[in-house]
């Protein structure tokens, strides 16, 4: 079986999980997607105070290599276990999750084409970009609803490491997309990439 990688990144905010999340509803169980998100190093010497101050987008901050490990095995057709983040913990948990390989495999993550080991594997790479102003909002709603996380940690949070590691690592990161999209709900991009996928899932199947 060929399996086909595609990697989706972009700042904090950019639209990049709204785009993720439909290509999930479209096809469902046909494609898995894994999230950069949950390949934060463990912290589990570091009290959650501290936590809560470390820098989560310099790439240094997440286990890439693992990623890496993973994304290679599925290649070769092989299973793997996902470790799961808990971001109102600042730490990762202590659950995984048992994913089999599929056909098409989407890949999501900020920091996504920052390693240039990870875009090698990476066959269709996506910029989702979006006015800055956009993009802090949306995080400090997603934050606050689906995180738990308190308003003065997420402005802390966002001046101090989000804005400048964003300029730093992340934007630069655009011109080494095959594909650069203005928003998740980009309709156009949407279908073409659903039919790219389509057509692969239908090859597998002839």
């Amino acid at each position: 079986m060929k399996i086909t990688i595609v990697g989706i990144a972009g700042g904090t905010g950019s639209g990049k999980s709204t785009f993720t999340n439909r290509l999930k509803e479209k096809f469902g169980d046909q494609i898995v997607v894994l999230y950069h998100d949950n390949y934060y190093r463990r912290q589990d010497d570091i009290p959650f105070e501290e936590r809560k101050k470390k820098n989560y987008d310099h790439p240094d901050s997440l286990e890439t290599d693992l990623l890496i490990e993973h994304v290679k095995k599925l290649k070769a057709g092989q299973a793997i276990d996902c470790p799961v983040y808990d971001y109102s913990q600042h730490n990762r948990s202590d659950r995984t999750i048992h994913i089999e390989p599929r056909k098409v495999i989407v890949i999501e993550g900020i920091l996504l084409l920052a390693d240039p080991r990870l875009r090698e594997l990476l066959d269709i790479k996506i910029y989702v970009e979006a006015d800055a102003d956009e993009r802090i909002l949306r995080r400090v709603v997603r934050d606050v609803k689906e995180r738990g996380r308190d308003i003065d940690n997420i402005v802390d949070q966002y001046l101090t490491t989000v804005k400048p590691m964003h300029y730093m690592y992340v934007e630069p990161t655009r011109a080494t997309a095959d594909i650069v999209i203005n928003s998740g709900m980009n309709n156009v991009a949407f279908d073409v990439l659903q039919y790219k996928i389509a057509h692969l899932l239908e090859a597998e199947e002839e």
